[in-house]
């Protein structure tokens, strides 16, 4: 039996879609504990049988909106149906994203690791760089 060839880059398409749906599905929701949610990535299985949707919020709790998100799983699954022309439409699994908070804390200590380094530097020229110009200077000449 011949076996049907796999479309390339199809499983990326799914997820591509199943993001921009989700985004509108999801502003359709009127549970409160679902703050101003972004997707910001889709990851299927190969068999199209479960989605990970990683989300990050700008406000409200993560844990509850995560909670919120996977109590409505069943509705924005079945909306997804509605929309989507695939055979499997797959259970769906929110997880908060806590990249955007690791990149605001490591920008906030580098931030302040320079401002250190510089402060370091500033002290260090500005106490003693009459003596060690004047000596540096007189060895070269």
């Amino acid at each position: 039996m011949r076996h049907k060839r796999s479309i390339p880059n199809r499983g990326l398409r799914v997820a591509d879609q199943i993001q921009r749906d989700l985004a509108e599905l999801i502003r359709e929701l009127k549970d409160p504990r679902i703050g101003m949610v972004t997707l910001n990535s889709v990851e299927v299985t190969p068999d199209y049988a479960h989605a990970k949707i990683y989300f990050s919020l700008l406000i409200g709790e993560p844990n509850e909106c995560e909670a919120g998100l996977n109590e409505a799983a069943g509705f924005l699954r079945n909306g997804l149906f509605k929309r989507l022309q695939i055979h499997t439409v797959p259970t769906l699994h929110f997880h908060f994203d806590r990249t955007t908070e690791r990149a605001a804390e490591l920008s906030a200590l580098i931030t302040r690791a320079v401002a250190d380094k510089a402060k370091d530097d500033g002290e260090g020229t500005s106490a003693a760089p009459g003596s060690e110009s004047s000596t540096g200077d007189q060895g070269t000449h």
